[in-house]
């Protein structure tokens, strides 16, 4: 479906935008500007003040644009507009695969925040951006809509990707809760630990902690419980 295994670039998309009159075109929001110095997204407006259009559109349920920092500001626009254009799946897909990296990494943070937020429907679009070695795009596919709608299997790779990557445990939502009493991450954990340390490099720091919930088990009555001294692997086992 989309191009994979590449970072998605800043610059202008390489493939047409849609119909200016059209929804799509309204959620990307102003076409960049004619030639090869178009820069990057930019914040309409400028920078962000109570009170500026940002604020006044209506925010999605638990996006507080009050919050942001300038750094996310384009971003936030973003987001607000495919909020208040009511973005379905269609609109979605065809975003991320027009968009540049910036345009992708905020169609991923606003998936939950969309109507589409309580189905499958962009799973693909959040595999996809896993597969990239951007590591914004990683840190945006993580979010709330990858704790509730990745696969088992699909969430635990992504884990091992922001280890690998360098993308910090706490751009992962919701982890402790599926990570808890997950041998299978445990075991995977584990493995990755071993291989670092056998080949001379060293183990992330965030994957002590995920390992030691890992480590949780539920007790006779059902009840979750830490087992009395949990242990994370050494830097000189191998």
């Amino acid at each position: 479906m989309v191009a994979a295994d590449r970072p998605a670039p800043d610059g202008p998309a390489s493939i047409g935008r849609p119909a200016a009159d059209s929804p799509a075109a309204a959620a990307a929001g102003p076409a960049p500007a004619d030639g090869p110095s178009a820069a990057g997204p930019r914040a309409p407006g400028g920078p962000y003040v109570r009170g500026h259009p940002v604020a006044q559109v209506a925010p999605a349920e638990g996006f507080a644009a009050d919050d942001l920092t300038a750094h996310d500001l384009p971003d936030a626009a973003r987001i607000l507009i495919l909020h208040a254009a009511r973005a379905d799946a269609p609109t979605v897909v065809r975003l991320y695969a027009h968009g540049t990296g910036a345009e992708r990494r905020a169609v991923l943070r606003a998936l939950p925040h969309l109507g589409l937020s309580a189905g499958p429907d962009a799973v693909p679009l959040v595999e996809d951006a896993l597969r990239t070695n951007d590591t914004r795009l990683v840190a945006a596919a993580v979010g709330p809509y990858a704790a509730r709608h990745l696969s088992p299997h699909s969430w635990r790779q992504a884990v091992l990707k922001c280890l690998f990557t360098g993308v910090p445990l706490t751009a992962v939502a919701d982890w402790e809760r599926r990570a808890h009493g997950d041998g299978e991450l445990g075991r995977m954990l584990g493995d990755y630990a071993r291989e670092r340390t056998a080949a001379g490099r060293p183990v992330p720091g965030d994957l002590d902690r995920v390992l030691a919930v890992t480590q949780a088990l539920p007790d006779a009555s059902g009840a979750p419980h830490a087992p009395c001294a949990p242990r994370a692997l050494t830097r000189e086992e191998s």
